[in-house]
């Protein structure tokens, strides 16, 4: 036998297996239906928040039609990630909060 490995050997004897295409799918402001796969991953990284569910491989999908958000918490959930669907897009909620404290400042 020898007393020097082969250079190499066993770097190449290794399975090449396909990714798992994990991640997320739909990002930030972007519109989506009902049924549309926002997040697969594995395990609870990300949360669902509102009008979305999570299924039994922690993929995460939403419910309704409208507009994908995420959120960061904060206090004794801070540092968790929360994927919501709202049904206006975060501009037009900024909008509409920026008219109502112009009406309340008059």
């Amino acid at each position: 036998m020898s007393h020097v490995k082969a250079a190499g050997s066993k770097a190449h004897q290794g399975v090449h297996i396909v990714g798992k295409r994990r991640g997320i799918k739909k990002y930030s402001g972007e519109q989506v239906i009902s049924g549309n796969i926002l997040v697969r991953q594995k395990g609870t990284v990300i949360h669902p928040g509102k009008n979305t569910k999570m299924g039994r491989d922690f993929t995460i999908f939403t419910v309704i039609d409208g507009f994908v958000s995420f959120r960061k918490m904060t206090g004794h959930k801070r540092g968790q990630f929360y994927v919501d669907v709202l049904e206006q897009p975060i501009e037009t909620v900024e909008k509409s909060k920026s008219k109502v404290s112009e009406i309340s400042d008059k």
